[in-house]
């Protein structure tokens, strides 16, 4: 598979908030896939061939009297990726128990703590996204539970899965440099359960699991739906993230032609990660 290219955006906001909430808001739904926060605003990237010089016209905040916005733009090769990470990447730490940072970072004191190099893939945890989901998998249930984690990045969430006892776990990405990535970072965290597979929904055929994880977007979401229903196991649970809460209403109904059960909902900065029971 061929490097992916991307550009990235880098904008100064002032006052920061909350005009960079609204912002990254306003930039997801104009299919950027990635955020930094930075002192002075947000870095923003999106797949060159989803790019036109059109990009931010909808962009409103943009045009906004109540705050000052500026940016520059740029290509990024992947081979750049680590030297960019190097400088935004900062440790998180979700609900004081699990802690997603990179080796240079000092240890904390967490339950979990999972380290990985991000390079120019995404699921770091610092995503809205990405963070709903690690808290969904905190406050639930995974030990002896077979699980997917369906458009894995780093792989972040599905080592967790098996730090909280699941096995066995396969991270599935289309992406060869995310595959790539959470390949080095299963391997980095000694995890022994996971196995990493490039590729979309068709290599699920025949696949089973107590537990989908789906963090993607919106479209993905709803045209793959069915099949992951169908790889899940009876009782088996249902997360998914990777769109706002307007979106909410198409999700659902999808999820509930399927016959699943709307259990829970996180929200975060108007993404969201819902829970859906078999």
């Amino acid at each position: 598979m061929s490097n992916i290219i991307y550009i990235g955006y880098e904008f100064t906001v002032k006052p920061l908030q909350p005009a960079v909430e609204i912002l990254i808001a306003e930039l997801g739904y104009a299919g950027f896939e990635s955020f930094v926060e930075t002192e002075t605003g947000v870095t923003a990237y999106i797949q060159k061939e989803e790019w036109n010089e059109d990009i931010l016209n909808d962009v409103q905040i943009l045009n906004s009297e109540e705050f000052k916005i500026d940016y520059t733009f740029s290509e990024i090769e992947q081979t750049n990726w680590n030297e960019e990470w190097e400088k935004n990447f900062n440790p998180i730490v979700v609900d004081d128990e699990c802690s997603v940072r990179a080796p240079f970072h000092e240890k904390p004191d967490t339950k979990y703590d999972i380290v990985i190099e991000p390079k120019m893939s995404f699921g770091t945890g610092h995503h809205e996204t990405t963070h709903m989901m690690i808290q969904h998998i905190l406050k639930n249930d995974f030990e002896g539970k077979s699980v997917l984690d369906m458009g894995c990045g780093t792989g972040v969430l599905a080592i967790l899965a098996e730090m909280k006892g699941a096995q066995p776990i396969d991270a599935v990405d289309y992406d060869n440099w995310c595959y790539v990535n959470s390949l080095e970072n299963v391997e980095r965290n000694n995890c022994e359960h996971i196995t990493v597979v490039e590729g979309d929904a068709s290599v699920l055929e025949g696949k089973k699991y107590d537990v989908i994880i789906a963090n993607i977007n919106r479209n993905i979401l709803l045209q793959d739906m069915a099949t992951y229903v169908s790889c899940l196991n009876e009782n088996g649970t249902l997360f998914l993230s990777g769109f706002y809460n307007d979106d909410i209403p198409v999700i659902q109904e999808a999820c509930e032609k399927l016959l699943l059960k709307f259990a829970e909902k996180f929200e975060r900065n108007q993404w969201v990660a819902l829970k859906f029971l078999n």
